[in-house]
């Protein structure tokens, strides 16, 4: 299974690149034992139209356009569910057993995601009912990914 984070705007160079980097990597070194074939980031840019709907609206169809058919589509989503790793990681080994080719993790701009991309979502996830800034939530996410591949993989990162 394949796992991509697609993601509105770029991440600069800096302290955020390298941490994010960091964990991806990680979870791809791990992940190839418990079925991770790999871990990508993929970036569009941000849209330049003037109104707020119309900057979702046109960022969510080039995120839509990068998930993989038959892919899990996981959009993050502050009105979403608040998984713990044991629970992420479940669906993911779930998802991945029942054949699933690839999941995309999918995080918005600003404005945030068009409804009908968080309504066709597999799994609307949350990091909690705080804001967080788009580069800490890629961070995160991508810590979470490495943490999910280490409790497939028995790796005692993780403790409960």
């Amino acid at each position: 299974m394949r796992l991509i984070v697609a993601a509105v705007g770029r991440l600069k160079r800096g302290p955020e690149r390298d941490l994010a980097e960091r964990y991806r990597d990680r979870a791809e070194k791990t992940g190839r034992a418990v079925g991770i074939r790999g871990v990508e980031m993929v970036e569009v840019a941000e849209s330049r139209a003037r109104e707020a709907a119309r900057r979702m609206t046109e960022e969510s169809i080039a995120l839509a356009q990068l998930v993989p058919d038959g892919a899990v589509r996981i959009v993050l989503d502050e009105h979403g569910q608040s998984l713990g790793s044991a629970a992420l990681s479940g669906a993911l080994l779930g998802w991945r057993d029942a054949g699933r080719p690839a999941a995309t993790f999918v995080i918005g701009g600003a404005d945030g995601l068009a409804e009908t991309l968080r309504d066709n979502a597999d799994l609307r996830l949350a990091f909690g009912a705080a804001t967080w800034p788009h580069q800490l939530v890629r961070i995160m996410l991508l810590e979470q990914i490495y943490r999910v591949a280490t409790i497939l993989s028995g790796h005692p990162y993780h403790r409960e």
